[in-house]
């Protein structure tokens, strides 16, 4: 019975996301009571989570295909970025608005990109090293492009954000890989629940970012939710164009998609409140993007998985 409550969570990830946002929106006051300071855990044990899932063979996949994991990564962390930086320049975004945008553009992929390249039948093997490669990569490459590209705007202290990704990301992922191999038979029994709590921490967290910040989010109003279905959308077909312009195959194509047009936005709702505390608004294109890809994710997943041609 529990286990099946857990696949039904899972599986309406995106409609959960989405009620406790409108809730949040519109009764500010039914989650602002929790402090933003619980985002940070709940994301390392999401990346725990993450880590007791991973196996030898994903990690293998990595070294294994580097010629598509190679593809992934470059187009991950050139066309996020840009179409980030240039979304924000075409609609003319505020300043904190913009950092927000450039902070979802610069993160790795998300987890949920693995879960929706399987409900589209593509090349799940793929996707998790391409999520696995742009997480350990992320230390580096997240700061240096958020400094490239926002770092006019604001100071970007890389190093402090280089850190903070290793102890919300990287640690946790460690810490799930050492009790996997040293405490098996646990991991095993509770890995079945990950999904369902990797989404109701998601949901939390869309939920805690919303209510603190309704105001500025009504304030903003449709422009930001514009810009940020905007990225994902030219994301998921930006990537899918490289697919078939590399002549890839179908499923490989299809986790290149993506995995390029969902970020880990919950990493950039953590950075922008740990980092760029005096510019509120950039942690609300985080929470929308959250709310959003999931759901345009399970659309297109429908999608590819019935179009076979």
């Amino acid at each position: 019975m529990t286990l099946r409550i857990c696949n039904f969570i899972a599986k309406w990830m995106g409609v959960i996301v989405l009620l406790v946002a409108a809730l949040s929106l519109v009764v500010p006051s039914s989650l602002a009571w929790i402090g933003t300071w619980v985002i940070n855990p709940m994301l390392g044990v999401i990346m725990f989570g993450m880590g007791l899932t991973l196996s030898a063979n994903d990690l293998k996949i990595v070294l294994s295909r580097p010629k598509d994991i190679l593809i992934g990564c470059l187009t991950q962390f050139t066309v996020m970025p840009l179409l980030a930086w240039a979304l924000t320049k075409t609609f003319s975004l505020p300043q904190e608005l913009a950092i927000g945008v450039i902070l979802v553009g610069c993160c790795p992929g998300g987890t949920a990109s693995n879960v929706i390249t399987y409900l589209a039948k593509g090349d799940l093997a793929l996707s998790v090293g391409m999520t696995t490669a742009s997480t350990l990569l992320a230390p580096i490459l997240t700061p240096l492009l958020v400094w490239l590209l926002a770092g006019t705007m604001v100071d970007v202290h890389t190093t402090g954000m280089l850190m903070s990704i290793v102890y919300i990301v990287i640690l946790p992922i460690v810490c799930g890989l050492l009790c996997q191999r040293f405490i098996p038979k646990l991991t095993q029994r509770v890995t079945s629940y990950l999904p369902a709590f990797s989404s109701l921490a998601v949901a939390l967290t869309v939920g805690i970012v919303v209510s603190h910040n309704a105001d500025r989010l009504m304030a903003a109003g449709l422009l930001v939710v514009l810009v940020v279905m905007l990225h994902n959308l030219f994301g998921l077909g930006i990537g899918y164009l490289v697919g078939r312009l590399l002549r890839l195959q179908r499923p490989k194509t299809i986790a290149l998609s993506i995995e390029v047009g969902m970020q880990n936005s919950g990493l950039a709702t953590s950075l922008a409140v740990m980092h760029f505390a005096a510019f509120p608004l950039a942690t609300i294109p985080g929470a929308v993007f959250s709310v959003w890809h999931n759901i345009s994710g399970a659309i297109i997943a429908r999608i590819y998985s019935r179009d076979r041609k």
